[in-house]
C-alpha cells in the first residue's frame, strides 16, 4: 500500500467511530476514503502485529485489534484531531475564513465542515493529493465549502506561491494545521516551513499542530518503529522551551499547549467514563501547539 501512515491513521479514526458508543473524536466518513480491501488489510496486519504491541496477549482476533487500536493507533491521532478542530471552530467564530491543511493526507474535515463560509486550502505531495481525491469521487462526497486542492513539495519554496495562486488572501488572518507533520522533518525544515507560514499570514493567524517532546513513552516509540518499517522515518525532537523559541523565532506566541495528561482530560474523560473496559489515553511524549501570529 502507499501512504501507509495516511492510510493507518485514517483507519484508526474510522474504526473508533464505528466502535465507540462515545467518540474522542467522531470521523463518520473516514472509512468511506479506504476500499474494504485496505480495511480488512490493515485490520489483519495489526491484529497479526499483536506479540509485538502486547507481548503475552491473550484473546480472540477481534480483542486484539481493539487493542491495538486503543493503545497504539488511535490515541494520537483522535487527540490531535480534537485538539485541532476545537482550535478551527474558535478561529472561525470569531471570523477567521481561512484554513490551511498542510500535507492533508485523507483527513476529512472539508468534507464534514458545514461552514459554507470558510476556504479551505489542502497541500500535500501532488501524487497524494490525486489519490485523495480520487478516492472522494469514488466516494460520492462533496463538500460545503470552497475546497482548493494544491500538489507541491512543502520542503521548497514553491507552494506558498502556488496557495497564494489558488486564492488564498495574505491579508486576511487564517488558520494552519500541520498534524502530524513536525515528526517527519529535520528540524531546520520544519522551521523553514513555520517562517514561511508566518511570512504569508497577518497578526492574529493562527498554526496548530502536534510535535514529538524530548521524553516519550512506549507508544511514541513504537510509532517511530512503525514510521521507519513503512519507509517514513521520524526525525526530531523537541524540548517545550525549543519548540516556544522557534515559534518566537517566526513571530508566532504560544496561546494554548498540552502535554498528554492534560489532552487525557480535555477530550479521553466522556469516552472512557463510558467505556471503561477500553480506556485511551493520549500518548505520552507528544506535545499539543495552538500559536497566533502577534504584532510587528
Amino acid at each position: 500500500m502507499d501512504n501507509m501512515t495516511a492510510l493507518v491513521s485514517a483507519f484508526a479514526r474510522a474504526y473508533h467511530y464505528q466502535n465507540s458508543r462515545v467518540h474522542v473524536f467522531a470521523d463518520d466518513l473516514a472509512q468511506r476514503l479506504l476500499s474494504d480491501k485496505e480495511y480488512s488489510a490493515i485490520s489483519k496486519n495489526m491484529t497479526d502485529g499483536i506479540a509485538y504491541f502486547a507481548p503475552g496477549f491473550e484473546g480472540t482476533p477481534d480483542e486484539a485489534l481493539r487493542y491495538v487500536v486503543d493503545h497504539q493507533l488511535a490515541p494520537s491521532v483522535l487527540a490531535r484531531s480534537a485538539f485541532c478542530e476545537r482550535a478551527i471552530d474558535n478561529a472561525a467564530r470569531i471570523g477567521c475564513r481561512q484554513v490551511v491543511l498542510y500535507a492533508v493526507g485523507y483527513d476529512t474535515f472539508p468534507l464534514r465542515n458545514r461552514d459554507s463560509r470558510l476556504a479551505v486550502f489542502e497541500l500535500d505531495r501532488p501524487a497524494m493529493i490525486a489519490d485523495r481525491w480520487a478516492r472522494i469521487h469514488r466516494a460520492g462526497l462533496e463538500s460545503a465549502c470552497r475546497v482548493e486542492a494544491i500538489g507541491c513539495n512543502l520542503s521548497g519554496p514553491e507552494w506558498k506561491d502556488r496557495l497564494i495562486r489558488a486564492g488564498f488572501d495574505p491579508g486576511e488572518a487564517s488558520f494552519a494545521s500541520l498534524l502530524g507533520i513536525s515528526y517527519y522533518l529535520s528540524k531546520g525544515d520544519f522551521k523553514r516551513l513555520i517562517e514561511g507560514i508566518a511570512s504569508i499570514c497577518p497578526e492574529g493567524s493562527s498554526v496548530c499542530f502536534d510535535y514529538p517532546m524530548a521524553e516519550g513513552g512506549a507508544e511514541a516509540r513504537r510509532n517511530r518503529e512503525l514510521a521507519a518499517a513503512a519507509g517514513e522515518a521520524m526525525k526530531a525532537k523537541y524540548a517545550y522551551d525549543e519548540m516556544e523559541a522557534l515559534l518566537a523565532d517566526a513571530g508566532f506566541l504560544i496561546y494554548e499547549h498540552m502535554d498528554a495528561n492534560e489532552a487525557t482530560d480535555a477530550f479521553f474523560a466522556a469516552y472512557n467514563r463510558e467505556e471503561p473496559a477500553h480506556a485511551m489515553r493520549a500518548p505520552e511524549g507528544v506535545g499539543y501547539c495552538l500559536a497566533v501570529k502577534k504584532g510587528n
